[in-house]
């Protein structure tokens, strides 16, 4: 069962932390790898450079959106495209962080804490919380 005084607050947790992660990989994009080394990454891997600052963006506006909780859930579904490349990118390395070139076990887990969180709401603290179109209301198990 849910419970409903405490799932605002870890809803909350959940979009924070993605919010950051979103934001502290970008910034690992910019600071550590550099744009033109993020671009070259990705010709090696089978995708356009070009991409390389649209993706940056995408983690950087997008991650920004989700911690303040502004349209937080779309962004997170907006964002699941740029986690299942991920995905898609670390799948042939294995299943573990230490892996050569990272496994795909976190990009997995992103990609799921994204769904989840466009499923479940933006929680406390939101400052433009969004419902999504589906709506909530039609998910309900019906009782009796």
């Amino acid at each position: 069962m849910i419970d409903t005084r405490l799932a605002p607050y870890g809803a909350f947790a959940l979009r924070a932390a993605l919010g950051i992660m979103f934001i502290a990989h970008a910034y690992l994009k910019i600071a550590v790898f550099t744009v033109p080394g993020f671009a070259g990454f990705l010709t090696q891997v089978g995708f356009p450079a070009f991409l390389a600052w649209p993706i940056i963006l995408a983690e950087l506006i997008g991650g920004a959106a989700i911690l303040l909780g502004f349209y937080g859930r779309a962004v997170s579904v907006v964002l699941l495209p740029v986690l299942l490349g991920a995905l898609l990118v670390h799948a042939p390395n294995g299943w573990v962080f230490n892996a050569p070139n990272g496994g795909w076990e976190y990009p997995a887990f992103l990609a799921l804490a994204a769904l989840a969180h466009a499923l479940i709401g933006d929680g406390a603290f939101a400052v433009k919380p969004v419902t999504l179109p589906l709506g909530t209301t039609s998910l309900r198990p019906r009782i009796g």
